[in-house]
């Protein structure tokens, strides 16, 4: 132990010997300041120009907002609109609220480009569905019009057509050639026999009576249930996640007072085990490590076990081949020796680490449980300094990003909605071999007397040329603002922790309202240091954003060489966020204690880093397992506790009324387990914060200071004897205590 104190103590900081190599590749240490007290009171506005920046870019966002608001109109995006444009259910079209498609046949055949080019068919608002299954041919003898349905401005028993035969008024898509029984959702006319596949209460069968279900199609091709069922496919992705949407939604309506019931039993859970964290962290991740070892360990002797048993079987010879079946692979030699030494590889990576890095396990524990003190310990006699009040912190950003989400999805709709109607028309064309060709024209660009004009449908409202530029430019705002909000969040934690960690007598000198202090030290001096961390990561996000995009449009591509290149750039940039995520951070940490720009705190905070990268590696690692394993905690004893509650209340009569009604009671089970795991992450991110912060000033303080009388060390007595550090007593102290001895 006595070696492993000394070499840990040899990594504190750069010595004279080395000091020079120290200060060209990991900067200039931390020196001692006997002023220095924790967070700088007196202090300047940083980064101005990235602060008038920001406030430029949401004027922009504000004008960007009235555009979209004054020109935009949500219910051409929400309702459904005919071939012309129209609004259904509203305007002259408010008597006819269902949309009736001449031919689904025509959606089947665009696949799911249907979602981008729309439904190459005549659409128009109808009064209601069609109640029976028909075809044209049925009343071609008789002339009988009355089961048609038309265009709007067609009327086939008038004089101006009674001289076409239904064939003619069908083949011209003037009216449908075909309906079948259908049912309003979501204000389209859906085939009734599709509804079986909702309610799963039945095969998907086209049948009327004991016959099978075909029609005539307008140019004599025979349809059948199944191709009708390939035609409305699509529409059934959207109908049953709506089904299943709207039955959640309806139990959440009956049983919203037991989610608030299950959130608050979260709530309480994760403050609880921060209480007791200050206690068990230790305990905690030594028996996680003794259980992980366990667990590979019984992994490398079953897998070595299996492989000399299957060795010699002959159910496991031959070459291997690719199967479905996993038993297939259980019955395998290669199977059982490639977990065997898998398992084994781990194993003693695992306790290679734990062997050369146990003294900075034991620096981690400390530290998180010295982060569980900080936040559980009330200060009874001295209620100013509460440090309990961080847990509720996390609310402030929460909300506003939710807003900032809000605004940005409001936005987004309007400006979709904003542009004017878009149409399209199907043109059948010949290549040079003589082939037809399928192509989709932009009816813009056709001449006022093209005879192409009478095949167009409508596809979308947009198109104008600045709309796509203010999404790019909305969607821009959207990062940095939810990134800003993190940023506020994080330095503002960070004041309040570095407060504590710099009283030298605890909890003493702890200033009055330290997280308020520190909010106010935000918003009076750094938010141009924030607005500039949160650009450089909203400006990757968006050059993430734009390679998906790419990588979307260019999945049809046959080019190896440009899709390799592009996963290795989407790639680096997701490096290049979490390491700038990391980063901005540990900035923000230094901004907040000593009032810095961005670039000097960010240098500041790299090579502090750099210096103890694996003290660095092991506290972020053994942190996040620790607060990874306590989110399992909360969401899984919220789900079980809920899960008890419901069946001790249920004696009771409005308790039981409300569960036997649910039509979906797993769903309230996992609203609960997401919302659990919200509010735990929630309590957690400060817990991870505290972490950060008191690590930070902890390799300070081993910089700044030796332990002696002049520059005593601030760290707790627990990190000084894991250390084997201490702080040394003055001189006439030491002579005083002797007398007293």
């Amino acid at each position: 132990m006595g070696a492993t104190k000394d070499a840990d103590a040899k990594d504190d900081g750069p010595t004279e010997e080395t000091g020079l190599v120290k200060k060209e590749y990991k900067g200039e240490p931390f020196k001692y300041d006997p002023t220095f007290k924790g967070p700088i009171k007196n202090r300047s506005c940083t980064d101005i120009i990235c602060c008038l920046l920001f406030f430029v870019f949401i004027l922009g966002l504000v004008a960007v907002a009235f555009l979209a608001f004054s020109r935009g109109d949500p219910k051409m995006l929400l309702y459904p609109t005919d071939s012309e444009g129209n609004i259904c259910g509203t305007g002259k079209f408010t008597d006819r609220p269902n949309l009736f498609f001449f031919d689904l046949l025509a959606c089947a055949r665009m696949g799911p480009a249907v979602a981008i080019n729309g439904c190459p068919t005549p659409q128009v608002c109808v009064k209601s569905c069609p109640t029976n299954y028909w075809t044209f041919i049925q009343d071609e003898v008789t002339n009988n019009r009355n089961n048609l349905i038309c265009l709007y401005d067609v009327d086939p028993k008038s004089a101006q057509y009674s001289s076409k035969s239904l064939t003619q008024l069908v083949q011209d898509k003037l009216c449908a050639g075909y309906t079948v029984k259908s049912v309003p959702m979501v204000g389209r006319c859906v085939p009734a026999i599709f509804t079986t596949l909702l309610n799963k209460t039945q095969k998907l069968v086209s049948q009327v009576g004991n016959q099978n279900f075909t029609l005539t199609g307008p140019n004599n091709e025979t349809i059948t249930g199944s191709e009708l069922e390939q035609g409305s496919k699509y529409l059934a992705i959207m109908m049953s996640a709506m089904d299943v949407a709207q039955s959640v939604l309806a139990d959440l309506e009956a049983s919203w007072w037991m989610l608030i019931v299950g959130l608050v039993i979260s709530a309480i859970i994760a403050l609880i085990w921060i209480l007791i964290m200050r206690w068990i962290a230790g305990v905690m991740v030594w028996l996680s490590l003794i259980l992980f070892i366990a667990l590979f360990a019984f992994g490398t002797y079953y897998g070595f076990k299996e492989y000399v048993r299957l060795k010699d079987s002959v159910g496991s010879q031959g070459a291997l081949e690719f199967k479905l079946n996993l038993s297939y692979y259980a019955a395998r030699q290669e199977t059982w020796l490639a977990i065997g030494i898998i398992c084994a590889v781990i194993l003693g990576i695992v306790l290679l680490i734990l062997l050369i890095l146990r003294n900075r396990i034991r620096i981690a524990i400390s530290i998180i449980k010295e982060t569980s003190k900080v936040i559980s310990y009330p200060y009874p006699d001295r209620a100013v300094g509460n440090m309990m009040f961080t847990l509720l912190w996390p609310l402030f950003p929460f909300v506003l990003q939710l807003g900032v989400f809000g605004l940005w999805g409001a936005i987004t709709i309007f400006l979709a909605s904003s542009g004017k109607a878009q149409s399209k028309a199907n043109v059948t064309t010949t290549n040079s071999s003589g082939n037809p060709v399928f192509d989709l024209i932009d009816c813009s660009t056709l001449p006022a007397n093209s005879s192409q004009l009478k095949f167009c449908h409508f596809v979308k409202y947009g198109g104008n040329e600045y709309t796509i530029y203010l999404q790019i430019y909305n969607l821009f705002m959207l990062f940095w603002l939810m990134n800003f909000v993190v940023a506020l969040g994080q330095m503002t934690l960070a004041g309040a922790f570095a407060s504590y960690y710099w009283a030298f007598s605890k909890p003493a000198d702890i200033p009055a309202f330290p997280l308020s202090a520190s909010f106010w030290r935000c918003i009076r001096y750094h938010l141009g240091s924030i607005a500039f961390g949160s650009l450089i990561i909203a400006i990757i996000q968006l050059i993430r954003a734009m390679l998906e995009y790419l990588d979307h449009k260019l999945k049809g591509s046959e080019n190896p060489v440009a899709k390799f290149f592009l996963k290795c750039l989407k790639c680096f940039f997701w490096c290049l966020e979490k390491f700038m995520k990391f980063l901005n951070k540990n900035a923000y940490i230094l901004i907040a204690v000593y009032g810095k720009n961005f670039c000097t705190s960010a240098k500041n905070a790299f090579f502090l880093i750099l210096r103890n990268i694996v003290r660095v590696v092991v506290i972020d690692k053994v942190t996040d397992f620790v607060i990874f394993i306590a989110k399992l905690v909360v969401v899984g004893a919220t789900t079980c506790l809920f899960m008890l509650l419901q069946g001790t209340l249920k004696k009771y009569e409005f308790v039981s009324s409300v569960i036997d009604n649910l039509k979906n009671p797993a769903g309230i089970i996992v609203v609960i387990a997401i919302g659990s795991y919200i509010i735990a992450a929630c309590f957690f991110s400060v817990y991870n914060m505290g972490v950060d912060t008191l690590f930070l000033c902890f390799l300070e303080d081993l910089e700044r200071h030796d332990g002696s009388p002049e520059k005593p060390y601030y760290m707790s007595k627990e990190l000084m004897r894991i250390l084997g550090k201490k702080n040394k007593k003055p001189k006439a102290t030491e002579k005083e205590a002797e007398k007293d001895g």
